[in-house]
């Protein structure tokens, strides 16, 4: 029996509950058909989740059919959980997309498209709500392959179980030698179809309407046809997607195995062993003996792990692709700060995304969120969990700095019997591409060993620009030279040195008008009717947005889709619903950092000294006559041991 691993995404109220409710009941894994709307759906059992009517967690479910095991994870589908969604992309075999029938692609489908694509998840789409009326098959298709990709492609289906010439034909398209083939057979074999599905190619389309149970049988049916098994790693690996507690408060490591095996007492991390291994369907689980490679299991008795870490043979992921942008600071109403910091601390172990933060001299708690919705379900998860009720401040907005020109930096580390010198190339990259480290440096200039002293020490912090104190961002940063002394250097000499550099290197590029404050910026989609279109626009320009021409979308609502940054449109949801009287409709999806609109005077405001942050300094240290002295970051370019390269 082939075993695969699918999720289930979708904007929110796109029907994805209620499309697993389906498919589970028609594979008989339950006898009743639960509803969002009633509070009894399968895979929403939290309280918070019966209480709202939206998925907050993701969740695991299993079902058979006569050829296919298949584990199936639901995902959030509200934007602010969007990061709890992106953690169990890494394990899919293959996911589905659930695409409302009468909203079309909405701007969170585009950005889970993107999801989708970043980690290269085979995708099959299908269109829910195809029983409302006005409802038109060619034009969703149409919105498909415009908005996602010119791959989607009906699979229904004709009278004899096959696909239509039509499908064929654009599934051929999409690859020249198929192309040929198919001109000369006039069709393809299902495993060409299976590759082109997993390599992207192609994304098959399913119609139907989940609450009423058809077209379900079809999806069924094409997931059984056309997905393909992941194949096992010889060594062991596994994969971290979530960390949870279940109802006693016992920490769970959500894992997907890759190759191997597990057992009870395995030690998978260093002096920790695994206690329980629970395969889950729903609330319920069993504890299992063993876990094989393919399987989705929670563990229990690990501590520090994290979603996306990678276990055994594999590599951590990369950072998210989706990151909060609004820090808000706690207001304890009166309960003990230190109490409140340990269950933030709890839930953000589950979701490290919150980077809890805690001031010992402000003796403030920070935390940081994606909107208002994921901010209420805090709230209510620090009363309902731990009996506190909690309030915090307006959000304040996640600024980043990044570099417009290459710039070297220097960092020299030499108090007495010490010595390290480091140099780095710091060039600008695309925006979103975060920062990244690499080596270009001789193992005659700095032996292996010292390079990998400078690349451990660039990976052990989050480094902070000079203009405001923001995480730097979309920057590749290159060892390129340094000095080492075969008498007084040690690792941590070079650790000093290294962290020296890439402040240097800020502040040189600073003087030089090449620092950049970047802010993160909101997509935004507003709907008003007619007579409101005038003070909406105005509103956009006030708050420095860019927009498209309004777009007539009935006879009396008109569409707004533009970008404004988020620092101007806090709150605005507000407004729209305070001058349309309830009937304007706002939806807002971070797209990314753009150079800050106001950056002067977030600068001002800021009033942050980079040479003052003693924990990243940019100032180094040289000695003479035996004792260490400090010098200023902008003294380098005369006093460094080691030459500056002649060109970047």
């Amino acid at each position: 029996m082939k075993h695969i691993v699918t999720g289930i995404v979708a904007h929110v109220d796109a029907g994805k509950t209620t499309l697993s409710e389906a498919l589970l009941y028609q594979a008989g894994t339950v006898h009743e058909l639960g509803r969002v709307d009633n509070g009894d759906a399968f895979l929403d059992p939290d309280d918070l989740e019966k209480k709202r009517g939206i998925t907050i967690f993701s969740h695991q479910a299993s079902l058979q059919t006569d050829h296919l095991n298949l584990t199936l994870l639901d995902t959030p589908g509200h934007a602010d959980f969007g990061a709890q969604a992106e953690q169990v992309l890494s394990v899919l075999d293959d996911a589905i997309l659930v695409v409302s029938a009468t909203d079309g692609v909405k701007g969170y489908t585009k950005t889970l498209w993107q999801l989708l694509k970043r980690y290269q998840v085979p995708t099959f789409i299908f269109v829910n709500k195809m029983d409302a009326d006005g409802v038109d098959q060619a034009a969703v298709m149409k919105q498909l392959q415009t908005e996602l990709d010119p791959g989607c492609l009906t699979f229904t289906p004709n009278a004899e179980g096959q696909l239509t010439d039509d499908t064929y034909e654009g599934m051929a398209v999409q690859s020249e030698t198929l192309l040929d083939q198919y001109l000369e057979d006039g069709t393809l074999a299902d495993d060409q179809v299976r590759q082109l599905i997993q390599s992207r190619q192609v994304f098959p389309c399913y119609f139907g309407s989940a609450l009423k149970l058809t077209g379900i049988d079809t999806l069924m049916s094409g997931l059984d046809r056309w997905t393909i098994e992941r194949q096992p790693a010889s060594e062991f690996g596994a994969r971290v997607f979530k960390v949870s507690h279940d109802e006693k408060g016992e920490r769970l490591t959500w894992v997907r195995v890759t190759g191997g095996t597990l057992q009870p007492r395995d030690e998978v991390l260093p002096e920790q062993k695994i206690n329980q291994l629970r395969l889950y369907n729903g609330v319920k689980y069993t504890v299992q003996p063993t876990v094989s490679a393919g399987e989705v299991c929670a563990i229990t008795g690990l501590t520090g792990t994290r979603p996306g870490q990678g276990l055994g043979n594999l590599d951590d992921l990369a950072t998210p692709f989706l990151q909060p942008v609004l820090a808000y600071k706690v207001d304890p109403h009166g309960n003990d700060l230190h109490d409140c910091l340990a269950a933030l601390q709890q839930l953000e172990d589950e979701d490290p995304q919150l980077h809890v933060t805690w001031s010992e001299q402000l003796q403030e708690i920070r935390v940081q969120l994606m909107g208002l919705m994921q901010l209420e379900v805090l709230q209510q998860l620090l009363q309902q969990q731990f009996q506190l009720t909690v309030g915090f401040d307006q959000g304040s907005i996640l600024y980043q700095e990044t570099i417009t020109a290459p710039v070297e930096g220097v960092g020299h580390f030499e108090p007495l019997r010490h010595y390290a010198e480091v140099h780095l190339a710091m060039t600008p990259t695309e925006p979103g591409t975060g920062v990244t480290f690499d080596t270009d440096c001789s193992l005659e200039v700095l032996g292996k060993n010292w390079q990998h002293q400078v690349l451990t020490s660039l990976r052990a912090k989050q480094h902070l620009g000079v203009l405001v104190g923001a995480p730097i961002t979309d920057m590749r940063i290159t060892l390129i030279g340094g000095r080492a002394s075969n008498v007084h250097s040690v690792g941590g000499d070079f650790r000093e040195a290294t962290w020296r550099a890439v402040r240097q290197g800020l502040m040189m590029a600073a003087s030089a008008g090449q620092s950049q404050l970047l802010e993160p910026w909101y997509q935004f989609t507003l709907t008003v009717t007619q007579d409101q279109v005038g003070r909406a626009m105005t509103d956009i320009q006030r708050m420095h947005g860019e927009f498209d021409a309004p777009e007539v979308t009935t006879g009396e609502t008109v569409t707004i889709v533009g970008t404004a940054p988020v620092s101007e449109m806090q709150g605005y949801s507000q407004e729209v619903n305070a001058y349309t009287h309830g009937r304007g409709q706002l939806e807002c999806l971070v797209a990314g950092y753009q150079p800050c609109h106001n950056a002067d005077e977030v600068i001002e405001a800021a009033d942050y000294n980079p040479t003052g942050d003693v924990p990243n300094t940019p100032d180094s240290v040289f000695c003479a006559h035996g004792a260490g002295y400090p010098v200023k970051w902008d003294q380098l370019p005369v006093m460094a041991h080691y030459p500056y390269a002649k060109t970047l």
